[in-house]
């Protein structure tokens, strides 16, 4: 690491304009995240259905996806993984589990399920490490599994509140998790991972489109609104893994780790806003799961300064 004397002005920094970029992408990332339900939830209103809305986000994905491959110089990767089965094989698990994701994320938007939505991405980092130590044997600490602990007491609270199984939560959260492990499994980059699964993803979904306007459904291309309003879910589903491919890189995976709670906040916000109920049990729930996520990240926090003090100073 390059030292900084007393005579360079921060702003100049070599050190510091980088990580600025970099939180400045990832907020950006989250923030889009976060607010991605105003979008489904204007498609909707435009007379979309959540299985037209799919379809257009992954087709138009691709064009941006191929785009940012051929940005970022990734073009030998892309060759490198077409040419293995196994490779083509974990990505085509992952495609059917973010599918599962996207799809089930677009219904909760268009049906009053926002907060349960916000709920199952609340649970993602404390799903991952659960999984982490069933599937990898990874230590759990006290803090890590107290949060688990009020996580799930959560989870259950939530199901009482809402008088039925909470399977939005709990399969958002559970897609998510298994993708984020099945394409560990992939020799791919977050670019190329995402336009091989776009890809592949673009069949069933060209051929659903191309079903539904033979049929005489659907809202794409019958009026200016929708069409864009479903055009637009290419750029807001390609843009934010794009700025957090960049932002994981330059920042600390604690840094990170604050920033992802940003999103199921503000898509809580959002859920609010529409009217959503948030009953007295239901606030409790969801208290509960804030009191995970604040231990998690009192943990992550503490494990970061302990990790600073123990290095050494270099000049």
């Amino acid at each position: 690491m390059r030292s900084m004397t007393a005579s360079t002005p921060p702003s100049a920094s070599p050190e510091t304009t980088p990580d600025r970029l970099a939180i400045g992408a990832g907020l950006v990332c989250y923030f889009m995240w976060g607010l991605l339900p105003l979008l489904l939830i204007g498609v909707a209103r435009a007379g979309a259905a959540p299985f037209e809305i799919v379809a257009w986000r992954t087709l138009w994905s691709v064009p941006l996806a191929a785009l940012l491959v051929i940005v970022m110089d990734r073009g030998v990767n892309l060759r490198a993984i077409v040419v293995q089965p196994r490779a083509m094989l974990v990505l085509l698990g992952s495609s059917a589990l973010i599918a599962v994701n996207w799809t089930v994320y677009v219904w909760a938007a268009n049906s009053g399920h926002i907060l349960s939505a916000s709920l199952g991405y609340y649970l993602n980092p404390l799903l991952n490490m659960a999984a982490g130590a069933v599937l990898f044997k990874e230590r759990i600490s006290r803090s890590g599994m107290i949060a688990i602990g009020l996580a799930a007491l959560g989870v259950a609270l939530q199901g009482v509140a809402l008088g039925e199984f909470p399977w939005v939560s709990l399969v958002l959260a559970v897609s998510f998790c298994a993708y984020g492990i099945v394409r560990k499994g992939a020799a791919a980059n977050a670019q190329t991972g995402l336009l091989v699964e776009c890809l592949i993803l673009a069949i069933p979904a060209a051929a659903y489109a191309v079903w539904l306007a033979h049929a005489g459904g659907g809202v794409f291309g019958k009026s200016a609104t929708p069409t864009l309003l479903l055009m637009l879910c290419g750029p807001a589903t390609v843009i934010p893994l794009a700025l957090f491919a960049f932002a994981a890189r330059r920042l600390p995976l604690t840094v990170i780790g604050f920033m992802q709670f940003l999103a199921p906040t503000l898509q809580f916000m959002v859920g609010i806003g529409e009217g959503e109920a948030l009953t007295p049990l239901r606030i409790v729930s969801f208290g509960f799961i804030w009191a995970g996520v604040a231990v998690f990240a009192w943990a992550a926090w503490s494990r970061s300064q302990a990790r600073t003090t123990l290095q050494p100073r270099q000049a």
